[in-house]
Formats: structure tokens, sequence, C-alpha cells
């Protein structure tokens, strides 16, 4: 078996899989028998008209089963066509066995490729067959060979747009996973920075105020039930594959979380200004996202910080993040998993992001996404 032969013929079935049956096939299954009864009664000089059309009436219910098991109702359609045309020796006048083209479509668009070669050799033989019983006009010849032909390409063509369609599909989903992949290193990150800076403040104030140490466990308490449920809806997406179920999607006005005073850790200030209002959900959740993860290095790394700024401005050219803390200091280090999911946030969306030591001092992430890069 040549090479192109042997990859048709290991070819799977379509995907995604066909719906086992729909509306539109109980009305051909109602419709078909009614046509072929009718053309039977008008058309008395055709030859063995009652059999043909108790046949043509007996196989029609393999169109309920044409898109689960192609094969096995066009072969069980064109045998049984085959036989009677055999032992009557005339083949089929009805035009009502046009509808055995609807088998042949199912196999080329639903059927593996083993089934598509062998349902080939199954019509070719068909054809064979109704040229040793008679001579056929070379009119005719050509007629069925573009019909065929036509029915094929209509196959293959939304065959085709339905697989390229299932792998847009997977890029998507694929690309949403990478989401919630960045989203669960930026939750967890955000609050066990949170906790362990909470932790600290509790031992440092232990000994000396029992009922300060009380407080900071029940922060603790707060923050890590909080970590638990984020990871617990972010991972219970991970694990869907049907896609129904959508990320957490968190808005500009969740902002406000990281402003929440923390013992020991230093003052966030958030501004908001310009259009916030009208600034898509996708992009409020990648200005939350990178506005969480900044604060949380800055709260993880700067050291001696005692503010942090998070300033968003949107105006008709886009939006634009900036996180800032007063910390010493800081010489520029190779960026980890955070400032990297960072910017390939922002570059998703056409917009830019950096993350580096500010010229007085600090720790600054600028990100600017245009509205240019909102639609994609």
């Amino acid at each position: 078996m040549t090479s192109p032969l042997r990859s048709v013929w290991e070819a799977p079935a379509a995907q995604p899989p066909p719906p086992r049956r729909v509306w539109r096939d109980w009305v051909l299954v109602g419709v078909i028998p009614v046509i072929a009864l009718l053309e039977g009664l008008a058309r008395p000089d055709l030859p063995w008209r009652v059999l043909w059309v108790v046949v043509l009436i007996a196989v029609v219910p393999t169109l309920l089963w044409r898109r689960t098991h192609p094969l096995p109702m066009l072969a069980i359609a064109f045998a049984t066509t085959a036989i009677v045309t055999v032992l009557t020796g005339a083949d089929s006048q009805f035009a009502t066995t046009a509808y055995f083209l609807i088998l042949i479509y199912a196999v080329v668009r639903w059927g593996s490729g083993r089934a598509m070669l062998l349902g080939s050799a199954i019509v070719l033989a068909s054809f064979l067959l109704s040229l040793l019983l008679g001579p056929l006009l070379l009119s005719d010849v050509i007629g069925s060979v573009a019909v065929l032909a036509m029915t094929t390409t209509l196959g293959v063509a939304f065959r085709g747009r339905a697989a390229a369609r299932a792998r847009e599909l997977d890029r998507v989903k694929l690309q949403e996973r990478e989401q919630l992949a960045r989203d669960l290193h930026d939750t967890v990150a955000h609050h066990v920075s949170a906790i362990a800076i909470q932790a600290q403040a509790g031992t440092a104030v232990a000994a000396t105020d029992p009922d300060a140490a009380v407080e900071v466990l029940r922060v603790i308490e707060r923050e890590a039930s909080r970590t638990l449920a984020e990871m617990r809806s972010i991972v219970r997406v991970l694990r869907r594959e049907d896609g129904h179920e959508l990320a957490p999607s968190p808005t500009i006005a969740d902002l406000r979380q990281l402003v929440q005073p923390e013992s020991g850790g230093p003052v966030v200030d958030l501004q908001l200004t310009g259009d916030i209002e009208a600034v898509p959900p996708t992009i409020a959740a990648t200005v939350y996202r990178l506005a969480q993860e900044g604060v949380t290095n800055a709260r993880r790394h700067a050291r001696n910080t005692t503010r942090i700024e998070v300033l968003v401005h949107a105006d008709a050219a886009g939006i634009r993040l900036d996180v800032r803390d007063d910390g010493d200091p800081a010489a520029s280090a190779a960026p980890g998993y955070g400032i990297t999911g960072m910017i390939e946030r922002a570059t998703l969306l056409g917009g830019t992001c950096q993350a580096a030591p500010a010229p007085d001092g600090g720790w600054v992430v600028t990100a600017v996404l245009p509205r240019s890069g909102w639609s994609t």
C-alpha cells in the first residue's frame, strides 16, 4: 500500500463525533417513502416498479444511522439494490434512488479513512454492475461521475471545516488553560505572600501583645480560606474537559481587595481614573492579575517598603497600569515566572508590560493595553 493510500486508510473518523440523529433525519425517513410511492404510481412504465418501491422504502431507515455507522449503512443499501438488480436483470430507474447520495456523503463526511476507501469500492462495484447489465449512454456516465464528484467534494469540504473548527476550539482551550495556570500562580503567590507577612508580624508581637497575635491569626485564617476557595475554583475548571465552566473573572473594582490593610505590611494606595466602567471584562481581568502580581512582588521582594501605589487610568487610547513601591533601590534581576506571565498576558492583548527598578528607588511595573488589542 503506497504512502498516500496508507495515510488515507489510517485516517480516523471525523471529529467532533456526529450527533446520533436530528429532526431532519425523521423528516427524510417520512418523506422519501412517500416520494417513492408516488413515483411508482405516476410511472407505470418502470420495470419491476412494485418491487423497487418496496426495496427503496425498506432501505430508507439506513439514513437514521448514516452518521454513526456510515459504512455499514452504505453497504446495506447498495448490497440490497445490487441483489435485486441481479435477480431482475434490470437496474433501478427510479429517481428516488438519488437519496443514496446522502449515504455516500455521510461516509465521506463522518467515516474513517478505511470507511471512505471501502465505501468507494462499494460504489464503484455498483457502477460496474450497471455497466454489465446494459450499455449506458456517455452522457449518463459523465452525469453520474459529476454528481458523485460533487457529493464527495461537499463531504470533504464540510469535514475539513469541522476539523478546522475543532482545532481552533482546542487552541482556545489550551490558551484558556495557560491563562488559568497563570491565574493559579498569581492567586497562590499573592495570598501566600500575605500569609507569610502576617505570620512574621504575629511572631514579632506574640510575646508582648497576645491580643494582636490572635488578630493576626484571624487574618491568616481568612487569607488561607480565600486562597483555598480560589484554588479550588481554578482547579475545578482545569479538570473539566467540556469547557462549559468559565474561569473566575475578576474586575477592576476587585482591585480594592488589594488595598486591605495587613498587619506589618506596606500601605497600598489605589487610584482609578478615566472611563473604567467601559473596560471589557477580559481586559479588566488582565489588569487585575497584573496589579495583583505587581503588589505581591512588592510585598515579597521590596526592602523597607512602606507604601505601594496602584494607578489605573483608562482613556480613548487604552488602559494603563502602574504599580510602584518606595522600597530601597533594587538591582535588576532575571524575570521569574510571575513577571514572565505578566509580559505574556499583556502581549496576548497587543500590549506591553515592563517591570524594572525605578531610578529613584523601589520597583515599578508599567503595563499598557491599547484599545486596538481589546478585540483579540
